[in-house]
């Protein structure tokens, strides 16, 4: 069997899941602990999974698995007595991944299972195998909050999610924070659900890899009459919809967000202690919100992102222009790209070659074999978290 490319995602919560910090409760794990039901996708003990969809009419059921379109694998499966369709992988390391049915030629995802993609058009379903960093480890949990709030800069009501750490104290000494933003056709539950930030957070701080720290998720699409992504069609995103949205978001960032976290948590303020990321457009958002403000942002990180490469930005330009500036702002600036990534291959490529043409530091990371998918994001996320603040 081909190996089933990664993806992670699952639970809301790394200890308590909170929304405008009142408590709620936690959602199981997939895969762990669930009951041996013949109807329902099962996580075996010997780490094989197998794959059940009831469909008692239909006349063809396959099972894809994989996180691309150039990676995903079709399974034929097999219909018992019961109506009820399966197929077994071989034993899978610890990761989370994507699948989907085709019933007579339809897409869906498994009805049977609870855990889907966090997407704007849900289409996919997730499953959990256990030993991995992305597991809910016995270890101290930090916490989950939602915050809602009014985007005067959006004249909107916006949500955002904040993961504090285990112990975190609003009187102690003032804490770093992070801006991850999530990519294009995603919501903010992607970094939290198929991300596993708070399990990644829990594990890597409990191993003493990471400074404790805050981690903010903002909304990427910042959904006005002129920026919403369904408006546009897919090959009129980088040339009418990529630098709208971000200069908006942007005036979000500095206006709306970073005020907002200020007031409600213990935060540093200067540069050295603020990071920004992000995975593909979210990865062009920090682009622009990291260079166009260098008294913001002490530390930038994109993973697969779109540049400006492909969508030049003035004020970013003339930024590149000038590299002492950018070396003496940037503790570290974070490239990362899988290696058959045909999405934004030619946007990190090419910034990579133009940052080294003006001698402008950068940390740059092929993943090799993986394309534009989790399986990159994820490992980087932890790896990049592991340099910050140091």
């Amino acid at each position: 069997m081909k190996k089933i490319a990664l993806s992670l995602a699952v639970s809301l919560a790394t200890g308590a899941f909170m929304y405008q910090v009142q408590a709620a409760s936690t959602l199981p794990e997939p895969g762990e602990n669930a009951p041996v039901n013949q109807f329902i996708t099962q996580v075996n003990a010997d780490k094989t999974v197998t794959f059940r969809l009831w469909a008692p009419e239909a006349k063809k059921v396959n099972v894809v698995t994989g996180a691309t379109d150039e990676s995903h694998v079709t399974h034929v499966m097999q219909k018992n007595a019961n109506g009820v369709w399966t197929w077994t992988s071989a034993v899978m390391p610890g990761n989370l991944y994507e699948y989907f049915y085709e019933v007579d030629g339809l897409r869906t995802i498994d009805s049977g299972a609870p855990y889907t993609k966090p997407q704007r058009q849900v289409n996919t379903s997730l499953v959990l195998v256990p030993g991995s960093l992305l597991d809910v480890r016995n270890v101290p949990h930090g916490e989950l909050h939602l915050l809602t709030y009014h985007s005067r800069e959006l004249n909107a009501e916006r949500q955002i999610y904040v993961w504090t750490p285990p112990g975190y104290n609003a009187t102690k000494e003032p804490l770093p924070v992070l801006y991850y933003y999530h990519g294009f056709g995603d919501t903010t539950l992607s970094a939290i659900n198929q991300g596993r930030i708070p399990q990644m957070m829990d594990n890597l701080l409990a191993e003493r890899k990471i400074k404790p720290m805050v981690v903010v998720v903002p909304e990427t699409e910042t959904e006005t009459a002129t920026t919403t992504p369904e408006s546009y069609r897919y090959a009129d995103i980088r040339s009418q919809f990529y630098l709208p949205n971000a200069t908006l978001g942007d005036r979000e960032l500095i206006h709306d967000i970073i005020p907002l976290i200020t007031q409600h948590y213990n935060v540093r303020k200067d540069a050295e202690g603020r990071a920004i990321a992000g995975l593909s457009q979210g990865g062009y958002q920090a682009e622009l919100s990291a260079l166009r403000h260098p008294e913001s942002f002490g530390w930038l990180g994109l993973f697969s992102g779109v540049t400006t490469v492909t969508v030049p930005d003035e004020k970013v330009t003339q930024r590149l222009a000038d590299p002492q500036s950018i070396n003496q702002q940037l503790r570290n600036f974070t490239l990362v790209i899988g290696e058959n990534d045909e999405v934004t291959g030619k946007d990190i490529k090419g910034l990579k070659a133009q940052l080294d043409k003006q001698g402008i530091h950068n940390d740059y990371t092929v993943y090799p074999g993986l394309g534009h998918e989790m399986d990159v994001w994820r490992p980087a996320y932890a790896r990049f978290v592991q340099k910050l603040f140091k």
